[in-house]
């Protein structure tokens, strides 16, 4: 019988974009989940479209937001960060067993919402004459996954807490370029994705913390120990504190970030 967990394989091998987008949300939250099986990784996750070209990060171009070119630019960025994080969120679901029921309902709510988000970009860039997979695009989200795919602990403080939290730090500036540019729209929907992304980034930080205590371990030592272990992203001002705080960090962390 299908369960939760397998029902996201689906969504997560599916190739085209738009497709994917729509396979999650239609997702049903109802159906049963079988918590303790491990399931069989399936063969060529993520499915990815043929375009965009991957590229390095440094390769990216930056283009004027001044052009209409540079602004839809700037919004196929956004939308391929939450393509990745449709992926992200089914992954995980799949791939770790023996969590809460309600670890695997949070992270499959979360992809419906990436998955609203990713289509929202997605339909604004036709609405400037561009599609997405019209410009380039770095694979930095989803090699953190393929990092962390052994540990829960791991994957919940290093991509929700770590990478996706990132998105909370550089959303405020990312509006205001739009909107100088003329771009109202778009500066709608980055309020929107905002709320949305506080309650994700507050989900990776309630199971990091629950996974923790199940271990017997400190939240802030065992943080510091995996972003050296996996290598992750050094974070660098300005932060957005007040997004932190409403997403669950607390004021130990956010004082670590400042120094």
């Amino acid at each position: 019988m299908l369960s939760l967990r397998t029902s996201v394989i689906g969504p997560l091998l599916t190739r085209d974009a738009l497709e994917k987008a729509q396979a999650a949300l239609a997702l049903n939250l109802e159906l049963p989940i079988d918590i303790e099986s491990d399931i069989t990784p399936p063969v060529g996750i993520p499915g990815r479209p043929t375009r965009p070209t991957l590229v390095l990060p440094t390769a990216m171009k930056h283009l004027p937001l001044t052009t209409i070119e540079g602004r839809a630019a700037l919004l196929h960025a956004l939308a391929h960060i939450e393509l990745n994080a449709i992926d992200l969120a089914l992954d995980i679901v799949w791939r770790f067993s023996g969590m809460p029921e309600q670890f695997y309902r949070d992270w499959v709510s979360i992809a419906k919402e990436e998955a609203l988000h990713f289509t929202l970009l997605r339909n604004h860039l036709l609405g400037l004459g561009f599609d997405y997979g019209d410009f380039d695009a770095h694979n930095s989200l989803w090699e953190m996954a393929e990092k962390t795919q052994d540990d829960v602990l791991a994957r919940v403080a290093l991509v929700p807490r770590t990478l996706e939290a990132r998105g909370l730090d550089a959303s405020p500036a990312v509006k205001n370029k739009l909107v100088s540019v003329g771009d109202k729209k778009g500066g709608e929907i980055l309020d929107l994705i905002l709320k949305d992304e506080i309650g994700h980034v507050a989900a990776g930080n309630h199971w990091y913390r629950w996974i923790c205590n199940q271990r017997g371990l400190d939240p802030i030592s065992t943080y510091a120990d995996l972003t050296r272990k996996y290598d992750a992203p050094r974070l660098r001002p300005p932060f957005n504190l007040d997004a932190r705080r409403l997403a669950g960090f607390d004021e130990v962390e956010l004082r670590q970030l400042a120094s």
